[in-house]
């Protein structure tokens, strides 16, 4: 098996790539860089490059994806692209029109997974955060079921592969499953996941549904105030993560992303960096022991670096 065809078959049947590049980056970083990021993945062997309407860089990653195809290295069937429904667009008619947004802005006919990216919904309009004058984000009650029913249409309308969720709980998760005529269940989960929060229960649920844990801020997290907690410990410099990584040769990041991969969580890798570009894909060459395994599960403290309610 070729590493670029290292992938995981979803419950609609379709597959998704086990590693993917994540795009999210801080209003510091250039846009221009996420496409040079994209670019660099696809050249080093990343297949899966995930996305959002909220990073508001998806026009640079799609020119990034495009040129890879145009130069002969990928097609597009090659590449699996993850857009995120963002919380000012629940309504179930704004549904279509938002990914039709993703769509022109990557300059993509469809795209391969589309996820609703917060289970909290907020008010309508340009504002990706609307606030009231007092600086509180203004809430909006949408019923999710009637959002998951717009994303069943544009699945059917042809305009996304596969629909999923992102940081829902097990009773939103049940929510949706038991929805009175559901057509579709979500093909995955996107959730903070890493070796100080590992979401063991959750993993469990999502794998006794056959639902797909997909992990972000895998490597830890950037420390950009005010989404994270400055004060966190910084994941990549535990010593128990530095011990397994000398022992195999590898970097505190290569296993962290290998730990995912062999519990059967898809995995993210958030960098602009050349080099940790390809570092990060180095992840299949390697297993960790069973032994290594319970180590990192033994690092879980239930910390999340995503301390904001909305992300």
């Amino acid at each position: 098996m070729a590493l670029s065809r290292f992938r995981v078959t979803m419950n609609d049947g379709n597959t998704i790539p086990a590693l993917g590049l994540g795009t999210y980056a801080p209003k510091s970083v250039p846009k221009h860089e996420a496409e040079m990021a994209v670019k660099v993945a696809i050249d080093v062997g990343f297949r899966h490059i995930d996305g959002a309407f909220l990073y508001e860089n998806e026009k640079e990653v799609g020119q990034g994806i495009r040129t890879k195809i145009a130069d002969g290295t990928v097609t597009r069937e090659e590449i699996f692209y993850t857009g995120k429904l963002w919380s000012t667009h629940h309504h179930p008619d704004l549904v279509r029109p938002a990914l039709e947004e993703t769509l022109k802005a990557l300059q993509l006919d469809y795209i391969d997974l589309y996820i609703i990216h917060w289970p909290v919904s907020l008010k309508p309009g340009k504002t990706k955060i609307p606030q009231d004058e007092n600086q509180k984000i203004i809430f909006e009650f949408v019923d999710l079921r009637d959002t998951w029913e717009a994303m069943e249409k544009c699945k059917d309308a042809g305009l996304v592969k596969s629909i999923g969720v992102s940081n829902f709980n097990r009773r939103q998760l049940e929510m949706i499953l038991n929805k009175t005529g559901l057509k579709y269940k979500p093909v995955c989960n996107q959730v903070e996941c890493h070796p100080y929060l590992n979401q063991s229960k959750l993993l469990e649920f999502c794998k006794s549904n056959d639902i797909i844990l997909v992990a972000y801020s895998a490597l830890g997290s950037n420390r950009e105030s005010p989404w994270i907690d400055e004060k966190s410990p910084v994941l990549l410099d535990d010593p128990v993560l530095g011990t397994i990584a000398k022992k195999h040769n590898r970097s505190p990041a290569q296993v962290a992303l290998r730990y995912q991969i062999q519990r059967g969580v898809v995995v993210l890798a958030k960098s602009f960096s050349e080099k940790r570009i390809k570092e990060n894909f180095q992840v299949f060459d390697f297993q960790l022991t069973s032994e290594d395994m319970k180590v990192i599960d033994g690092l879980n403290r239930n910390l999340r670096y995503l301390t904001l309610d909305i992300r």
